[in-house]
């Protein structure tokens, strides 16, 4: 018999971040998060996304061991403000008996019921900053610190229950050495010369600081024309300052001004945190932070993670600018992988930029929805 209970306590919350730890113990591929980072996510006095969004939290049992997860999730800027009435889902991890996944996901069901939403979609986060999607290829490829992994028995699970495809997401990669200047060291200047334009480039982490608004500014103006949109609100800006920039080598951001030093690009890479999340098993204490320095220092892999555009921009070549900083850059640190990180799959104008680099498809993931 299958018990799903609402947690209430710290204790059964911690149980729910590292119930993933349980199920994949054993796998080559899954990149465990930092189990504080993953409690302060869910903590209303810490994220302000809470402001905007209400989230419950469900533990299956079976036998009196825990088998299963999910967050029910409720944005209310979505609900009320863009007229979705989605009930949203993520943070869904579950044993291979389909009883679990039932029990779960008629709990997230129930509550999109109750506050008379019209369908639920998942596997997603609070915002568009989350993760996203349940894989359905490349399980044999390492996971990275800013995707969720599963199983391959997990889209059987959702169709099995009156699931079905909604948005589809596609990841990429491509050798450095793919990345030949020419197709972008003389077009960028004149595209500086032409729009008067100029790049940013930093040394230190405060230095990006007094442009990260501005950035989010940036990133709800480029993404807004997206179906999976949700605006990015200023008291969440500083949380996401803290939670990402701190991961991030400052010479791995990028900003394009104009003429008035207003910001019209920008672009986030992050080192590979993979394989030091793996050794460092959740934990940051007592030898884990050493292991994320040690990668975000030598790491030959980086991951694309943000690149933003101002709509009147798009199309204009801006991103050969941003493509020659990073080419000095990572030729200089002896890069080896340039890893994207999941993509909607329609979204032609973000694929169009990387189309000299030869990209390869490796993983591919799906949201899934379910009319109530």
């Amino acid at each position: 018999m299958i018990t799903v209970k609402e947690i209430s306590s710290k204790n059964e919350l911690k149980e729910f971040v590292k119930f993933p730890f349980k199920i994949y113990k054993d796998s080559k591929y899954w990149v465990p998060p930092i189990i504080k980072q993953e409690l302060e996510t869910f903590n209303k006095d810490v994220n302000p996304i809470f402001k905007d969004a209400e989230a419950r939290f469900f533990l299956a049992y079976k036998n009196n061991e825990i088998v299963g997860r999910v967050a029910a999730i409720i944005n209310w800027l979505e609900v009320k403000k863009q007229d979705q009435k989605k009930m949203r889902f993520g943070w869904f991890d579950f044993i291979d008996d389909l009883e679990v996944s039932k029990a779960l996901l008629e709990k997230v069901e129930e509550i999109g019921k109750e506050n008379n939403l019209e369908y639920c979609e998942g596997p997603v986060g609070f915002s568009n900053l989350d993760k996203v999607g349940v894989l359905t290829e490349g399980f044999d490829q390492l996971s990275t610190m800013i995707t969720w992994y599963n199983h391959p028995y997990y889209i059987n699970h959702y169709k099995s229950h009156g699931y079905t495809e909604e948005k589809e997401y596609i990841e990429n990669f491509f050798p450095f050495k793919n990345v030949k200047p020419e197709f972008f060291a003389k077009v960028q200047d004149l595209i500086k010369r032409r729009y008067q334009l100029r790049s940013l480039a930093f040394t230190k982490t405060e230095e990006v600081m007094p442009y990260a608004d501005k950035m989010f500014d940036l990133f709800n103006k480029s993404y807004s024309s997206l179906s999976s949109f949700v605006e990015i609100t200023d008291i969440q800006k500083a949380y996401f300052k803290k939670k990402f920039i701190s991961f991030v080598n400052p010479e791995y951001i990028k900003f394009v001004v104009d003429k008035n030093d207003e910001l019209i690009a920008f672009s986030i890479v992050m080192p590979s945190f993979a394989r030091a999340l793996q050794e460092a098993k959740g934990k940051l204490f007592p030898f884990g932070f050493l292991k994320l320095l040690k990668a975000k220092k030598e790491s030959k892999d980086v991951v694309f993670y943000l690149i933003g555009v101002l709509p009147e921009y798009q199309n204009k070549g801006v991103t050969a600018i941003i493509f020659d900083e990073y080419y000095k850059v990572f030729k200089e640190k002896g890069i080896q992988n340039c890893i994207r990180t999941p993509e909607l799959a329609d979204n032609k104008a973000i694929h169009q930029i990387w189309k000299h680099f030869n990209p390869k498809t490796n993983k591919r993931r799906f949201t899934l929805r379910k009319d109530l």
